[in-house]
């Protein structure tokens, strides 16, 4: 059996993006004197990245799980 790589893109784009988000968002609310509508922005932002992330997820498992039970289909036939 592979042995799964500690390495996982997916999760380092999603939490360097909610990091970066939140840093942001503190920035904004220090340096602009109505930030808002800009932290408001952020937080779609972040929240749109984050269902990104976790949909590639789902559809790199999903694949995963798919080809796992065709592989185990073979190996049952032969």
């Amino acid at each position: 059996m592979a042995q799964k790589s500690a390495f996982d893109p997916l999760r380092v784009l999603a939490i360097g993006s909610q990091a970066l988000g939140f840093i942001l968002i503190f920035l904004l609310g220090t340096r602009l004197e109505s930030p808002r509508p800009w932290q408001g922005l952020t937080l779609a932002v972040m929240l749109v990245i984050a269902l990104s992330v976790a949909l590639a997820r789902r559809y790199r498992n999903n694949r995963l799980q798919k080809e796992r039970d065709q592989r185990r289909q073979r190996l049952e036939e032969e």
